[in-house]
């Protein structure tokens, strides 16, 4: 296994761009761990808290999820609390395998993959505009992470963390809100795009609690959708296929089903 990435990797990827969107964005930066055979397995992890991404080919072998199983197990030891996103069906295997070893893996979140080719503007007319962050909102944008890894359970930064991710996003004009009509901000969308200059990734869709199911976040990510689009990008999102009412927010405006993976973790 090869600890660099080259055209072989990307390559490798096409088939799987929605799923594997964030794989093919990080393994191209500083990594914590990357190793590939560049033909049928990548395995990468940015950095702590973030999960570890474990890519194989679609028809992997028993041996071949076996050897991606030992590495995993090896370099990121189950009790220490990594999670993996990966397929459904070498995670089946992982948690099988784990299982005999008495640890249980378990699914902690299904995704899905949206990309939105045609979006639809809402029906439903909101009070309020979409407001593109400054450093004025930087402590504003520190909240709404703090509540967004809460509320999801995962990846959960310290304020100096969420402080640095609030500055990047700020510094590369990718963080919105939405602001009602009394000028208070209600909701959020981020917009990053992959720097291959054809997709970007939405993320951090959140609406604060006291103002849900007001289509706020719907109206948001609608224009964010566009903004992206008008930029010469596909618009595209990870969603957790267990919520129901936000999926159906998001085929509302045009987003369409590409693609399905799983988190697993102790």
């Amino acid at each position: 296994m090869d600890n660099f990435v080259d055209e072989r990797d990307y390559k490798l990827l096409e088939n799987d761009k929605y799923t594997f969107f964030v794989l093919a964005k990080i393994m191209g930066g500083e990594c914590k761990v990357l190793l590939t055979d560049h033909e049928r397995m990548i395995i990468c992890h940015s950095d702590d808290p973030y999960p570890v991404w474990v890519w194989t080919a679609d028809d992997a072998t028993t041996e071949e999820m076996e050897k991606a199983y030992q590495i995993v197990a090896e370099r990121f030891p189950f009790d220490e609390g990594f999670t993996f996103n990966i397929k459904y069906e070498p995670a089946e295997y992982f948690i099988r395998r784990a299982g005999q070893e008495n640890t249980k893996l378990t699914i902690r979140m299904n995704m899905f993959a949206y990309d939105c080719p045609d979006p639809i503007e809402p029906k439903e007319n909101v009070d309020g505009q979409i407001h593109q962050c400054t450093m004025d909102d930087i402590e504003k944008i520190i909240e709404i992470y703090d509540l967004f890894q809460k509320e999801t359970g995962i990846d959960h930064q310290t304020y100096e963390q969420n402080r640095a991710n609030a500055e990047f996003s700020v510094n590369n004009n990718n963080m919105f809100f939405w602001e009602d009509g009394n000028g208070q901000f209600v909701a959020s969308c981020a917009c990053r795009p992959n720097g291959t200059g054809d997709m970007a990734s939405l993320g951090l869709v959140y609406t604060r609690e006291d103002a849900r199911r007001k289509h706020y976040a719907e109206n948001l990510v609608y224009r964010v959708t566009r903004k992206a689009q008008d930029e010469g990008y596909i618009p595209m999102l990870y969603t957790n296929a267990d919520y129901v009412a936000s999926n159906a927010c998001y085929e509302k405006i045009g987003y369409v089903l590409r693609g399905k993976l799983c988190a697993i973790g102790v």
